[in-house]
């Protein structure tokens, strides 16, 4: 929010120079002018439309957190326990364990690091590499602190043992910031719009997925699981912004060096 008003301030000190221009400039106005909507449908269509996702994010976490903490209402969460109980198998059980450590602490434990591992190899992807890297940690740690935080304690009906609060999903919250970053490489690195949708929907998948699973296995409530979507989220959202400002910086400076 502070780096956006310093860009609206940045931008009204530059209207208010272009509109103080002599008439004799008038080229000199209407170019400057242009340019500077060029700059300003620029800042709306990413700014905005990030703040507004950003902010649906954190309107949701709130609301999941006001239905578990203020309301202690849970019908929600047992709707979704009910609705996971349909499936109910031995089968599934094991089914739904395996896709459950696609997004465990073994599994996140040493899958990111190898990620970072291979990209430092190609010269233009250490940036992504770097990405990977900072946002799976930063996210681990933020999950740390909310947990701490709210001290939702687990279902008492769990089909596995699990140690650690439960408010936010841990698996959901990491698990989608995670494979949300893959998904911004792909986006960045896949040139073929087709494999770009297809590994997109693919990833989209495991990650809700993976929420379903932890519901199912009664690990965490559907609350806990939605609370984590939405903040880990708006922190990938966050993290991407600020980092691809960071980067351009670098580059900028970079260019002027050489």
């Amino acid at each position: 929010m502070h780096v956006f008003k310093q860009q609206l301030q940045q931008l009204s000190l530059y209207f208010n120079y272009i509109i103080s221009l002599p008439v004799s400039s008038y080229n000199m106005r209407q170019r400057l002018t242009q340019t500077f909507l060029r700059l300003l449908a620029l800042l709306t269509a990413e700014v905005l439309v990030l703040g507004l996702a950003m902010l649906l994010c954190l309107a949701l976490f709130f609301f999941m957190a006001h239905l578990v903490f203020v309301a202690r209402d849970n019908t929600l969460d047992a709707a979704l326990f009910a609705f996971a109980d349909r499936f109910s198998s031995p089968a599934m059980t094991q089914v739904m364990r395996g896709v459950s450590f696609f997004a465990s602490f073994e599994y996140l434990l040493v899958v990111p690091p190898l990620v970072v591992l291979v990209f430092s190899f190609f010269r233009g992807w250490r940036w992504l590499a770097l990405k990977v890297l900072l946002i799976s940690f930063s996210t681990s740690i933020l999950n740390q602190l909310l947990k701490r935080y709210f001290e939702r304690p687990r279902p008492e009906t769990a089909l596995l043992e699990q140690s650690g609060m439960s408010f936010p999903s841990g698996h959901a919250m990491i698990g989608g910031a995670f494979y949300g970053v893959l998904i911004y490489i792909v986006w960045r690195t896949v040139r073929a719009e087709v494999w770009r949708w297809v590994l997109t929907l693919l990833l989209t998948l495991l990650v809700l997925l993976i929420g379903f699973s932890r519901i199912y296995l009664r690990v965490h409530y559907a609350t806990d699981v939605l609370a984590g979507y939405a903040i880990g989220l708006l922190w990938l959202m966050l993290s991407l912004y600020f980092m691809r400002r960071l980067e351009a910086s670098y580059s900028r400076k970079y260019e002027q060096q050489v």
